[in-house]
């Protein structure tokens, strides 16, 4: 499940932590970009629930310096010893370049050094190292950990894919269907030198028993506010989408959001966002799984109570 929960104060989340664990939720996990942090709500979780693992879906690669970095990664994988994964990513030149002032660039190369720095910090050796454009001297942990975290890199083409198979422990993936998990995932394990199967995260976004307009205004609200992005205009274009969302982004780079936002197709919505009875629900997530995702993760479009509504109608138990 997708931590923490909208609309709800943080502080007053203990409850609805704990009921996850109790309904058989595995894993919370949470991201980052101009709300909450990803770190402080997964140190409350660890306490309020112990028996949740834990995960960053996702931290940008950018937004903190590679020591902090690995202070706030082994910060948390001391609080919650083998139950922490890092998640690391890109994300997006609107929120690194427009909201944090700092340049996006060379996106392959800075993930690949942060993975890479954050790995070898966990180990307590001093650390020399260029990550970006920063150089990094001697850098120790002062933080001693008995075993490190795993890191998982989110990824959405080819090149990424393959960095996480290659360098991590896995993928995280994002805005794609049950289907394309067939395109995506095969690129991980491929990537994986040992041979060895990599986990595979995916966010998946859930609307269960909504009504079908709510569905359909709200998912193509999410699908402009996304799919115009440059990295996921690409990878939708890579995935075979492109014919069926040149009109929205024709409409978009016009100028005309409103239209751009009413010409996504139905089944464009429909691939990208699950909704419909909570019975159904539960069993397009089980889809992903079947088609190689490990861990589907739960991101649930509400807000409120409708959210621990919704919570308890997909829970396993």
């Amino acid at each position: 499940m997708t931590v923490p929960f909208l609309d709800v104060p943080l502080a007053e989340q203990r409850d609805w932590v704990k009921e996850l664990a109790d309904r058989g939720w595995t894993d919370v996990w949470s991201a980052e970009a101009d709300g909450y942090d990803a770190f402080t709500p997964l140190a409350l979780a660890s306490a309020w629930a112990p028996e949740l693992r834990l995960g960053t879906a996702i931290v940008p690669a950018y937004t903190r310096s590679p020591a902090l970095m690995a202070q706030s990664v082994a910060t948390m994988a001391a609080a919650a010893p083998g139950r922490f994964v890092f998640g690391i990513g890109t994300s997006s030149d609107v929120i690194v370049e427009r909201w944090n002032g700092i340049p996006f660039e060379e996106p392959y190369r800075q993930v690949r050094d942060m993975v890479r720095f954050v790995g070898d910090a966990m180990s307590g050796d001093k650390v020399s190292a260029t990550v970006g454009n920063r150089e990094i001297n001697g850098f120790r942990l002062g933080v001693k950990l008995a075993e490190p975290p795993k890191v998982m890199v989110a990824a959405l083409r080819p090149g990424m894919l393959r960095l996480a198979g290659r360098e991590s422990d896995g993928a995280i993936i994002n805005w794609l269907s049950a289907d394309d998990v067939r395109t995506v995932a095969p690129v991980v394990h491929g990537a994986a030198p040992d041979g060895a199967a990599r986990e595979v995260v995916a966010r998946i976004f859930v609307m269960p028993d909504a009504d079908r307009a709510t569905v359909l205004w709200l998912g193509r609200r999410m699908i402009a506010s996304y799919l115009n992005v440059p990295v996921y205009r690409a990878f939708h274009e890579w995935l075979g989408r492109g014919d069926e969302l040149a009109e929205m982004w024709r409409l978009w780079a016009e100028g005309d959001r409103a239209a751009a936002t009413d010409a996504i197709p139905e089944k464009v919505v429909d691939e990208l966002i699950v909704s419909g009875p909570a019975a159904a629900c539960r069993e397009h997530v089980e889809q992903y799984r079947a088609n190689g995702v490990t861990t589907p993760c739960v991101a649930l479009l509400a807000a409120g109570e409708d959210q621990r509504t919704a919570f308890r109608a997909l829970s396993p138990s």
